[in-house]
């Protein structure tokens, strides 16, 4: 791969987003924009190519937020609703651009998504307002898309298996609690790592801030992005300037430009 790739985080927070319903944390009721997290997204561009990492209820809020009209195809990192419950609206990039997407992403993942979108995979259902889409089972092995390669990244969220996904020097990897060795070989020379980092407190199912630091140090990317972030971790500003240098927290509608 030699085109350069530009990610934008179009959202960072939890599957509550930030603010939360009806809480009154500094967080909150906070004033800067990067205090606001919708559910966490990524958005790929490769070329004329654009990738969509997980398409929670967020989605068409994000697109136009950031005046984006295309997506060619979906990764799929688990089933968990603030990662999916927003595939109906990849409708209006079906009838922009007149064609199906596809829709990358593990066997468990895409029984799931079969099971709670039943109308959109049923080919005997005919009403032309749904959403089009392509299921394409994958496993750990790389694959490419358009030219593409793609690397998943098999990763543990408590107990159930998720998958992050590496293009080139750029890896994605959320809600995950447990990276094996195995992964984390894959995750070698990078240029750029968004990665989880749920709060300051111990979480059973994801990465808290102290562990996903920790695994910044030992993975060596040359910069990393955190995302996935709840308002626990507390405001944006104060937790930036605790951290080291090379590694940010991530905040909604950032573009990250990587290099070829």
């Amino acid at each position: 791969m030699s085109t350069a790739l530009q990610v934008t985080l179009l959202g960072t927070g939890t599957s509550q987003g930030v603010p939360v319903i009806g809480c009154k944390c500094d967080v909150c009721c906070s004033s800067d924009p990067r205090d606001r997290r919708t559910r966490t997204s990524a958005y790929i561009r490769h070329g004329e190519t654009c990738l969509l990492i997980d398409i929670g209820p967020d989605f068409r809020h994000q697109m136009l937020a950031n005046q984006l009209d295309n997506v060619h195809a979906i990764l799929l990192t688990h089933e968990h609703n603030d990662h999916t419950m927003g595939l109906d609206d990849i409708r209006p990039v079906n009838f922009l651009h007149k064609r199906e997407m596809p829709l990358f992403g593990s066997p468990g993942a895409l029984a799931e998504m079969r099971s709670r979108f039943a109308y959109a995979f049923d080919e005997e259902y005919k009403y032309p307002g749904k959403p089009s889409v392509k299921p394409v089972d994958i496993g750990p092995e790389p694959f490419s898309f358009q030219g593409i390669d793609i690397t998943p990244i098999p990763a543990d969220h408590g107990g159930m298996p998720v998958y992050g996904y590496r293009i080139g020097r750029f890896a994605y990897l959320t809600d995950a609690k447990v990276i094996p060795d195995s992964s984390k070989a894959l995750l070698q020379d990078l240029d750029v790592l968004v990665l989880n980092a749920l709060r300051h407190e111990p979480h059973p199912t994801h990465l808290h801030l102290k562990e996903a630091v920790a695994l910044c140090d030992e993975l060596k990317p040359r910069r990393a992005w955190f995302t996935h972030i709840s308002h626990s971790m507390g405001l944006h500003a104060e937790v930036e300037e605790t951290l080291p240098d090379e590694i940010h927290l991530g905040y909604d509608n950032l573009i990250i430009d990587i290099g070829s």
